[in-house]
């Protein structure tokens, strides 16, 4: 009897074992996903610092020649009274 229980035993922690090996496994892979992602956030924070700066520049060029227009128009409003 004391023969099948440890036949019992070794079976149960060679399949502790596996699944110990196996979790492992699943958390490489999700430490490498976990990287990956990591790295995406990084490079689409940077992008859209980029974007935001580009657009912060196009408003800036929007209201200089906003201003521009209106002189002009002002210019022609004085020419034609």
């Amino acid at each position: 009897m004391s023969l099948e229980i440890l036949n019992q035993l070794e079976n149960r922690i060679q399949h502790t074992v596996n699944v110990i090996s196996t979790l492992q496994q699943e958390i490489a892979a999700l430490k490498q996903g976990n990287q990956e992602l990591e790295q995406l956030i990084n490079d689409s924070s940077d992008e859209i610092k980029v974007l935001r700066d580009e657009n912060e520049k196009l408003k800036q060029d929007q209201q200089v020649w906003q201003q521009r227009i209106q002189t002009l128009l002002n210019k022609i409003g004085e020419i034609t009274q």
